[in-house]
């Protein structure tokens, strides 16, 4: 019988550290070709809302799964998360069904993973000033995830939401920016994690040797970033399929004529091998476009899978 693991039970069993080191062999599994999937597949359901349909077979693990989810930026003011989903496993061998993973804090975990996989071979080692350009879900998972590679002396937050970013801060030892300028000046890492369909912050804002990580606009018509900020960057991405066929920031920028296609220098996982140099200096721009790949959701949801086995979570249900 499959297994059903709850949300409570999944977070109970991974951890940020254990999965950014997933996530990092995921990713270098990926670019080397052993894991293998499509581009998502996207059904527009309303207005900036889709359903996603993201199946990956890990041939390094032998497990084969897809994630089914639903964006809908929306939610929260309603009380409901912007991102659900669910993650199916099944044995490569027989086919058989083995398990249903509740796959909303998987998102947002291993999200801020691959992050932090980015920060941890593109920042400077010296990266001590954090901005987070956002209040909800992936900011929280970024602020616990990316300190656990770099050892931030600020972190600097700031929302367009100004009730939301002082619950953000609350309890933690962050500064509640009064504009987004004012968080990310002179930032060594900023993090943009937004909902937004139009660019966040402004190239001329940015400094010579800071890391950017943007995790959201994942539609071929939304950005978060200025175009000539991308044209300043070196430009890393998960997947340099889903890039040209998903990220406004990249796309939007070869048809305004800002970069050509070949501007994206390599995928995450070619950077994390050692295929492909990351940051050449301290003074570069470095910019990981965060697409979110099948892959990562189904080494999670396997390695979710195997820790809650091995300790009795979960339930056995019947089908």
């Amino acid at each position: 019988m499959p297994l059903w693991l709850s949300e409570t039970e999944v977070r109970e069993v991974l951890t940020m550290g254990e999965l950014i080191d997933a996530m990092e062999l995921a990713l270098i599994a990926f670019s080397a070709g052993r894991a293998v999937q499509p581009v998502r597949s996207v059904l527009e359901i309303g207005e900036r809302s889709f359903f996603g349909l993201m199946p990956a077979l890990d041939s390094d693990g032998a497990m084969l799964g897809a994630k089914l989810v639903t964006v809908v930026p929306d939610n929260p003011a309603k009380g409901l998360p912007s991102h659900q989903a669910a993650i199916v496993l099944f044995d490569v061998a027989s086919g058989a069904l083995l398990a249903v993973a509740d796959g909303r804090y998987i998102t947002e975990a291993r999200t801020a993973a691959v992050s932090a996989v980015s920060a941890r071979h593109m920042a400077r080692r010296d990266a001590a000033v954090l901005a987070i350009i956002g209040s909800g879900v992936q900011a929280h998972s970024h602020l616990e995830a990316l300190p656990l590679v770099r050892d931030f002396r600020e972190i600097r937050a700031w929302s367009p939401n100004a009730a939301r970013l002082q619950q953000f801060v609350a309890g933690h030892n962050i500064i509640a920016c009064d504009s987004a300028e004012r968080a990310v000046r002179d930032a060594d890492v900023v993090v943009l994690a937004t909902s937004s369909t139009t660019p966040v912050i402004d190239e001329s804002w940015i400094a010579p040797g800071t890391h950017l990580v943007a995790v959201g606009a994942c539609r071929p018509t939304h950005r978060e970033i200025d175009p000539r900020l991308v044209a300043r960057s070196l430009v890393v991405a998960d997947s340099r399929a889903a890039a040209m066929k998903e990220s406004g920031d990249i796309l939007l920028a070869i048809e305004e004529g800002f970069i050509c296609p070949d501007h994206i220098h390599a995928e995450l996982g070619e950077v994390a091998s050692g295929a492909k140099a990351g940051r050449q200096h301290d003074g570069q721009i470095t910019l990981f476009k965060s697409l979110g790949l099948a892959i990562e959701d189904v080494v999670s949801a396997e390695l979710a899978y195997r820790r809650a086995m091995a300790t009795g979570r979960g339930m056995q249900v019947p089908v």
